[in-house]
């Protein structure tokens, strides 16, 4: 029998439950398509995919089949760890869902370089996402408007003729297009230490020209989950940062974004975005976050390092939501 996917909505009287769509199963081999309606199997929230992208995932909790060693620029021997292809979606989030997720994960999380002479200003689009292929639980709907968001009818639209019933418009494919550089994700890193894992996504920003000199700026999209049952808080953050232009940056401070999150079993992943600027077209980060047990006691755990790279051949600044 089909399963029936329910989702809360307020009363006054209290919270219940009404049906939402059908699920579907999920896909083992594949991609999923634009307009394909999901849950997000880890946040839980409503969202539709807009189209997908090939990245390489370095994962250092799986051992190649050499393990080599080798020196980055802290001095300390790590394996080489070589990158696969994984599919992530680009996906438009159910404005409804955000105020339930806020807490655990940034919904205006995917920033641009504003269009304009401040360098430092950046805006963002609402409830823009990335999520991994087994991220994905799909579902189907007949509700020909699904998913509450700003610029659903924008990008897609309603034909019962197609299998998922939404099909991109020409203002997303041209969106698409023209934000390329900037919405693309290239490389996902994850490490797993004491069952907490860390992945880190970076993204090139694009580059500006401030005092006679050039600054470069990425963000880069932190998912923090806990593996485990224990449950654990996030208490400070250690960042090295090196620039090609030969300087090294230690970055200290409590929580991140001003949080210090709790992961249990029930609330087990956080995830958030923040920026960097370096005045060299390229370097690489990593470093330490400390977490806290029930009992006091602290261990850290390591983000993976990870390169930040500019697309040099790109000239134009990002075009924001203007038609």
């Amino acid at each position: 029998p089909p399963n029936f996917l329910s989702a809360p909505r307020n009363r006054p009287e209290g919270k219940v439950l009404e049906t939402v769509g059908v699920f579907e199963a999920p896909k083992q081999h594949g991609k999923y398509e634009t307009g394909q309606l999901f849950l997000h199997s880890v946040f839980g929230y409503r969202g539709i995919v807009l189209f997908p992208w090939q990245a390489r995932l370095y994962d250092r909790d799986v051992a190649s089949p050499v393990t080599e060693k080798s020196e980055n620029a802290a001095g300390h021997g790590s394996k080489e760890v070589k990158g696969k292809t994984h599919t992530y979606y680009q996906v438009l989030i159910d404005a409804r869902d955000c105020p339930h997720i806020s807490q655990r994960s940034q919904t205006e999380a995917v920033t641009f370089l504003a269009n304009h002479d401040d360098s430092r200003a950046l805006y963002a689009i609402p409830g823009l996402d990335y999520v991994s292929h087994e991220d994905i639980l799909p579902y189907s709907s007949t509700d020909q408007v699904p998913i509450q968001h700003e610029l659903f009818e924008r990008f897609l639209m309603y034909d019962q003729t197609k299998v998922p019933p939404f099909v991109a418009r020409d203002t997303l494919c041209a969106w698409q297009e023209k934000n390329h550089p900037w919405l693309e994700l290239s490389d996902v890193h994850r490490e797993t230490t004491e069952n907490i894992r860390v992945t880190v996504i970076p993204f090139y920003m694009g580059m500006r020209e401030a005092q006679n000199s050039h600054v470069y700026w990425w963000r880069y999209c932190i998912r923090l989950e806990n593996l485990d049952s224990e449950v654990v808080q996030l208490r400070e953050r250690h960042w090295r940062i090196f620039s090609l232009s030969g300087t090294l940056e230690t970055v200290r401070g409590r929580g991140v974004v001003g949080r210090e999150p709790v992961l249990s079993k029930e609330q087990p992943a956080f995830q958030y975005s923040s920026h960097v600027s370096l005045q060299a077209s390229s370097g690489h980060m990593w470093g330490t976050f400390r977490f806290e047990r029930p009992d006091g006691s602290h261990f850290d755990v390591r983000i993976p390092p990870f390169s930040l790279e500019s697309n040099k051949d790109e000239k134009t600044p990002p075009s924001g939501l203007h038609w």
